[in-house]
């Protein structure tokens, strides 16, 4: 479990958050509920995401629940950089979705005093490491891996199910496109 650690005789000192998991998980619902926790503590927060992502509202990141934050599509991690006014926090939700620059963001705004916040998939459709996310669980210091329910079986699920023919590696959506499954329930859907 993530705890968040203060220290207050160096309060410039940033880091690097990484929330983690499949569909379904949780992962946006966990980084809004840290980001209001923040806004209760009056830290000021920027939130981003990338362009690509247009589900459910294009001025906001929203969880599969229904929570959400106001945030700034970008279609570049430099995107953040030129944004970002000196925010305490920086959040990044659908980070799989950025190229490898990401990872030097996330690291150059932790270095100059930042909170940096990201959520995305760590693996993709077949399972396999997606995008920048291995390098950033990496260079973390803090990595939190949330699960969904198996929709076949009920056990803990960590993969994302594809339902549908594409075989793109980035197909954006939700329920109408995936499902998440254990790792045996996985398994054989897609022998």
């Amino acid at each position: 479990m993530f705890l968040e650690q203060f220290n207050k005789e160096n309060s410039k000192q940033g880091w690097i958050e990484v929330i983690c998991g499949s569909m379904f998980s949780g992962k946006t619902e966990e980084l809004i509920r840290r980001l209001k926790r923040a806004e209760f503590a009056k830290q000021s927060i920027i939130l981003f995401k990338p362009v690509i992502d247009d589900r459910y509202d294009a001025q906001a990141v929203v969880s599969h629940q229904g929570q959400s934050w106001k945030a700034i599509r970008v279609a570049s991690a430099l995107a953040v950089l030129e944004h970002w006014n000196g925010e305490h926090i920086v959040a990044i939700d659908e980070a799989q979705f950025f190229d490898l620059e990401i990872i030097e963001t996330c690291v150059q705004l932790a270095n100059q005093g930042v909170r940096v916040i990201v959520a995305g998939l760590d693996m993709d459709y077949t399972g396999k490491p997606f995008g920048p996310m291995p390098s950033l669980m990496a260079t973390a210091e803090f990595v939190s891996k949330v699960h969904a329910v198996c929709v076949t079986c009920g056990n803990l699920a960590q993969y994302s199910h594809r339902t549908v023919s594409q075989t793109e590696q980035v197909l954006v959506g939700a329920v109408e496109k995936y499902k998440p499954l254990c790792r045996t329930c996985f398994i054989k859907a897609t022998a």
